[in-house]
């Protein structure tokens, strides 16, 4: 494009190619993809071993045993029995069957989460992740596709975090939901969905989606607003590929006023691996999550 000084353009032109520029930095930017950014962190693999710390290990809930329901337990390198308290993460995944053009992909598991990971980097919160249940030829399993059994799931959830925090010295007061896609409605949906999920929860983290703004299949999705009331003050982080606005605009016109974060990520990528990589994005997300947890102490 050449240099731009007065003698030649004058300042009026050199002003203009510098905000054309500044915009198609910004489009190449918002163009780039998510997968091509370098992780700094490697979630650890799910075990079949007892819980320990730095381990992520995959449980069931007394009283499932004799069903396929599972969900994954990960303990911070720094857990010890009988410890302090420590605040716990609550995931859910996004719909399974999924993959994009851009590489991105879901399988809908309990397995394939890693916000909690990626927002904690393995230390300082106990992290779980927790099944939609479903029945399949009479017998109880995770959906890997929306919601399957609605009271079953909260059901499964109430028991599983109460039990957790028993067991594993999580703190019953300082516990946060997160999810992705599916997750992310999820948090409107299951996690409001009646006054005894709702109070279980400090915060809500959703990623890419929320209800409200996306359509799912459930007889009362329409009664999304009366599910946010819920919410009270609690803190609320919404995160969407490249804009957040719908979402804002939706909950602006609810006439529900609340502690809301907006963050648009500069990814066109439907997937949550930018947590395990050092961007802004993340840094505020870990931000957030602090303010959460230790605004209760």
């Amino acid at each position: 494009m050449g240099g731009c000084a007065p003698q030649l353009r004058g300042m009026k032109s050199c002003r203009h190619t510098i905000l054309l520029l500044s915009f198609l930095t910004h489009v190449a930017i918002a163009q780039t993809n998510l997968n091509d950014v370098p992780a700094d962190l490697t979630v650890p693999p799910m075990e079949t071993v007892a819980p320990a710390a730095g381990k992520r290990v995959r449980a069931t809930t007394t009283g499932w045993e004799a069903t396929a329901v599972h969900h994954t337990l990960y303990l911070p390198e720094e857990w010890k029995p009988q410890s302090t308290p420590l605040p716990v993460i609550v995931e859910y995944a996004g719909n399974g069957g999924y993959a994009n053009r851009l590489g991105d992909t879901s399988d809908g598991s309990v397995e394939g989460c890693l916000l909690g990971y990626g927002l904690s980097a393995g230390r300082g919160f106990l992290w779980i992740t927790l099944p939609f249940v479903e029945s399949h030829d009479g017998k109880k399993r995770n959906a890997t596709k929306w919601w399957g059994d609605v009271a079953e799931t909260k059901r499964y959830c109430l028991a599983t975090v109460r039990d957790v925090c028993r067991r594993f010295g999580g703190d019953p007061q300082r516990v946060v939901l997160a999810g992705f896609s599916r997750g992310a409605i999820a948090c409107n949906y299951l996690g409001l969905h009646d006054e005894e999920i709702a109070q279980l929860w400090c915060g809500f983290f959703a990623h890419s989606h929320y209800e409200g703004v996306f359509k799912h299949p459930a007889s009362d999705e329409s009664a999304w607003p009366q599910r946010l009331r819920r919410l009270g003050t609690r803190p609320l982080f919404i995160s969407h590929e490249l804009s957040t606005q719908k979402t804002a605009s939706l909950l602006a016109a609810s006439g529900v006023t609340g502690d809301f974060t907006f963050v648009d990520l500069p990814y066109p990528n439907h997937s949550t691996r930018w947590v395990l990589c050092d961007v802004p994005a993340r840094q505020r997300a870990r931000e957030w999550l602090q303010r959460v947890v230790h605004t209760l102490l």
